[in-house]
């Protein structure tokens, strides 16, 4: 089976086994602590990990389009952008 119309280059690869490993991970900590330990945070509305992951990785989508468009092709920067906005969002909301 030939993917090569996906251009899965290393990095796109490594970026969707990432998405699918913090999925993995999220599930097997939910199944171990259920409930999500729901908080309020700066948005001051009540979220979950779930809500948050989902928030991280949204962002981080953004962040990736806003570099590809503004910076070029080069995202290293952009990902280290998104792990520190991520770390944010798990901490702050």
């Amino acid at each position: 089976m030939s993917f090569s119309w996906m251009a899965w280059t290393l990095p796109t690869t490594l970026f969707f086994l990432t998405i699918l490993a913090l999925l993995i991970a999220m599930g097997v900590w939910e199944y171990l602590s259920p409930g999500g330990s729901p908080r309020t945070g700066v948005l001051r509305f009540e979220t979950t990990r779930g809500d948050r992951l989902f928030v991280s990785l949204l962002g981080s989508a953004f962040i990736h389009l806003a570099w590809l468009g503004l910076g070029g092709p080069n995202l290293w920067w952009a990902l280290a952008i998104s792990v520190v906005y991520a770390i944010g969002v798990f901490r702050y909301v």
